[in-house]
């Protein structure tokens, strides 16, 4: 198998969804640019859903079009879709754009029936029934698509959710047709041994983690088949369950810049949680492995010290 692993950075969505400040679109936009000039293979922009409900994304259309006269590159841009009205704003850009700036949507629902209904108003298998034209009309349009799967391991709610279960929401998006899987662990409750049950739990469910012909540097579209692994490092187990992952097989994480992010269920009164995996950690936990990325080390730094100068300068100027 080959030694390649493909990173997707999803700082500018799952890290910055959650911040309390106003972080202006063009702030945003440089962000993005700053990741996609470190080498990574997809960056995940921003979500399609309901200002309302995400007031930090609620500008994803202005962000995604302040990117499309940048030139065309070798990276992947994704964005979160709820539904079809989601899908509807994403194959608009593309549409405005007149060439598909965003590669793949990504789908979400979660293991624990909780979880669900708190995060989409809906029971996972309402969930799945939404995915279904979505899934269809992305790919109708050529538009990859990604299934993220939240608290593989455990819920803030429920506790530790079986393996077993993580297997059964992966096999109906499987047979729904998704591209790749994303496996959250979204409250990072995770450990080596709890990452490796799930793994071993999904991989009948999904099959192989990698296809064949997909870590050939600048070769297949990311995300043909992948099993990818979303990490938290709310207890500092990330780069522990990274390396647990390369064990069983996996080539495809997901990492934030500057560790932005911190799922909101993880965090207390007194204390926000640590957020996604840094980057710049995934990077070196891979390269110690003996693993190799496109990924250049002194263009993500730099990433990371635009996304910490934003965020600290959003924070500064929130009221209190």
């Amino acid at each position: 198998m080959s030694d390649r692993v493909r990173i997707t950075d999803v700082s500018p969505r799952d890290g910055l969804q959650n911040e309390p400040g106003v972080i202006p679109a063009t702030d945003k936009a440089s962000l993005v640019r700053a990741v996609v000039a470190s080498g990574v293979d997809e960056v995940e922009v921003s979500s399609f859903v309901s200002a309302r409900w995400v007031p930090q994304l609620g500008d994803a259309e202005e962000v995604f079009g302040l990117l499309a006269a940048d030139p065309p590159h070798r990276c992947v841009f994704s964005a979160l879709v709820p539904n079809e009205r989601g899908l509807d704003a994403a194959l608009a850009v593309n549409a405005r754009c007149g060439r598909a700036l965003i590669g793949k949507v990504a789908v979400f629902t979660a293991a624990s029936e909780t979880f669900s209904r708190r995060n989409t108003n809906a029971s996972i298998a309402e969930t799945l029934d939404r995915f279904a034209p979505v899934i269809t009309r992305a790919h109708a349009a050529g538009v990859r698509v990604r299934g993220y799967v939240s608290c593989v391991v455990a819920c803030p709610f429920e506790g530790p959710i079986a393996p077993d279960a993580v297997a059964r929401v992966v096999a109906r998006l499987r047979a729904l047709g998704v591209d790749e899987i994303d496996l959250g662990d979204t409250i990072g409750a995770g450990t080596p041994q709890t990452i490796a049950e799930v793994l071993d739990a999904v991989r009948p469910a999904w099959g192989d983690f990698v296809p064949a012909d997909a870590l050939a540097p600048h070769g297949a579209p990311a995300g043909a088949g992948y099993c990818t692994l979303h990490l938290h490092d709310t207890f500092g187990q990330a780069a522990a369950c990274v390396r647990a992952a390369l064990d069983r097989g996996v080539r495809s994480f997901d990492g934030s810049v500057a560790g932005l992010g911190g799922c909101p269920y993880a965090s207390t009164p007194h204390r926000r949680a640590p957020g996604n995996i840094d980057t710049q950690v995934l990077v070196r936990t891979l390269r110690e492995r003996g693993f190799s990325t496109d990924v250049g080390d002194a263009a993500l730094a730099h990433a990371a010290a635009v996304a910490r100068d934003l965020v600290a300068r959003a924070r500064t100027e929130t009221p209190p």
